[in-house]
């Protein structure tokens, strides 16, 4: 058997609370216009009675000898003009001076009148000589001496209220009707669209399908992010909130709230022509990938998937450092091997004072270089970076100058923050000065203040003025694409170390570029041993 679907499941259920609904509304509006009736009823018998006591004919006639004659044509007038079931005129004792049977004039009044003595009319449903009615009784005084002289009952069967409200009937029926399609018609288009968004299937089938998609969801190593056409996101997998660092309460939220990254944000509300891009998110190097979702009704936003490729990219710039020690070491080399074969020219020729002289001196000119290091910069491996690098400005014709303002002992930061911040931006400066084949880099390491000072400048181009507020976003470069990978993430590293750190990084141009990095100082318990 074919599962209902939950579009007709709802169907089903709406028109059966429709119709309880209108079935207990009828009910309640039949019983409300059976009561209705009978106080109108009751209201025109009371008021019948009062008139009729406060008559100065019927006071006259109760005061003569023989009220029958006048009182009984006026009881039956009064009744059929009103449609009441009986007028009945009585003595002080309850004796009948009227009655629509005239037989039963003369007799005692079935039902109570007495409580009608203190002047207020007396009210009262009972079985009477012509059926089940309601009626009405007032006392009669005479005007003169206030005495009771009679009492006047007014009735109306309860055929006749019934009646009147069967009458009422059609119209609530019709009423109810009208509701009842228009309920019915109200369901049955809710009923579509729901099928409609439902895709036909059945509750089982959502049940599944909301499974299935929550585990593939999850189990993907990819972050999922889902934002809606006005910025809001309205997905995320556990592997999106991982590398962005949020949680679950980020759903339901405006992009700009929850992520930091001005270009991820910017992919993410797709405002941006490329589908894919580098972010640098927390520490971390994120790939975009962006497609736009549509739905039945038109776009519902962008799908964008992050992947962390901050390992791949570590272990990139980890085989660019070696690749980099390794060019300084051949440079060296290089530069070992031609002063080696000038000593052994010089000895060849018999100059051998000369070749002594030539030896020693530039023997003091590396002693020299490595003291200057050694004196301006405490930590051993910033230290060790920096000759490294500048044998490899040398070799490409570039001159890497330590500033002799320099003093920045050890345990200021910790080693791997000044390595990367350091090393990334003379690696920027060297190439900015790659086209020129020469050039000078300019390094100054300070602590002063409680804070850490950093200023790496080159006598390059500089940046473009349009690029200054964006050169630390990811992607961001002076070169063209080589084949080795995506360039512009040196800076874009910086800045997210700087940050990490609770430092700022600024651009500028000053006779070339210039970047200054500053930080605030570590508490020496704080840098790692």
């Amino acid at each position: 058997m074919r599962p209902v679907t939950l579009a007709r499941q709802l169907l089903l259920l709406q028109l059966g609370i429709v119709l309880i609904a209108v079935a207990v509304t009828a009910a309640f509006a039949i019983g409300g216009a059976r009561a209705r009736a009978v106080e109108q009823q009751r209201a025109r018998v009371v008021a019948t009675a009062t008139t009729l006591a406060e008559s100065s004919e019927v006071q006259a006639a109760l005061i003569t000898g023989r009220p029958t004659n006048r009182l009984a044509p006026l009881a039956e007038r009064t009744r059929v003009a009103n449609g009441f079931a009986f007028v009945v005129f009585m003595s002080p004792d309850g004796l009948r001076y009227s009655h629509p049977t005239p037989s039963e004039i003369g007799r005692p009044y079935v039902g109570v009148f007495r409580p009608a003595r203190d002047g207020t009319t007396f009210t009262e449903t009972r079985l009477g000589t012509l059926g089940r009615s309601v009626r009405a009784v007032q006392v009669v005084r005479s005007p003169t001496t206030g005495r009771i002289v009679g009492y006047v009952a007014v009735g109306v069967l309860q055929t006749t209220i019934a009646a009147q409200a069967r009458g009422q009937l059609p119209a609530l029926g019709a009423a109810a009707l009208i509701a009842l399609l228009v309920g019915a018609i109200g369901s049955l288009l809710l009923s579509r669209r729901v099928q409609r968004q439902t895709r036909g299937m059945d509750p089982v089938q959502l049940a599944t399908l909301y499974d299935h998609h929550e585990a593939v969801l999850q189990a993907i190593r990819e972050g999922v992010v889902v934002v809606d056409p006005d910025g809001v996101v309205r997905l995320l997998n556990d592997e999106a909130r991982r590398l962005l660092g949020i949680d679950a309460a980020a759903v339901g939220r405006a992009v700009d709230d929850v992520v930091a990254d001005r270009s991820l944000r910017a992919v993410l509300r797709g405002e941006t022509e490329e589908a894919s891009g580098l972010h640098v998110v927390g520490g971390r190097v994120l790939v975009s990938g962006r497609r736009a979702s549509p739905g039945d009704d038109g776009a519902i936003g962008t799908v964008t998937t992050l992947r962390d490729r901050t390992e791949l990219e570590g272990l990139v710039r980890e085989l660019a450092t070696v690749s980099s020690l390794a060019d300084a070491l051949r440079a060296q080399a290089h530069e070992a091997a031609n002063e080696l074969h000038t000593v052994v020219g010089l000895v060849e020729l018999g100059r051998h004072e000369d070749a002594i002289a030539f030896a020693t001196r530039r023997m003091g000119v590396t002693q020299d270089e490595v003291d200057v290091v050694q004196h301006h910069v405490g930590d051993p491996a910033l230290a060790a970076l920096l000759l490294a690098k500048a044998a490899t400005c040398r070799e490409r014709g570039v001159h890497l100058q330590l500033d002799p303002a320099s003093d920045l002992p050890a345990g200021v930061m910790t080693p791997e923050d000044l390595v990367t911040i350091v090393g990334n931006l003379i690696d920027n400066a060297l190439d900015a000065l790659a086209d020129r084949g020469s050039g000078r880099i300019d390094v100054l390491l300070l602590s002063t203040a409680g804070d850490a000072t950093i200023r790496v400048s080159d006598d390059g181009p500089g940046f473009p003025p349009e690029a200054l507020e964006s050169a630390f976003e990811p992607g961001w470069s002076t070169k063209t694409e080589t084949g080795a990978g995506q360039r512009g993430l040196g800076l874009a590293l910086v800045e997210a170390t700087v940050r990490r750190t609770g430092g700022t990084a600024s651009a500028h141009n000053q006779d070339g570029a210039v970047i200054l990095v500053v930080v605030p100082v570590v508490q020496r318990s704080e840098v790692p041993a």
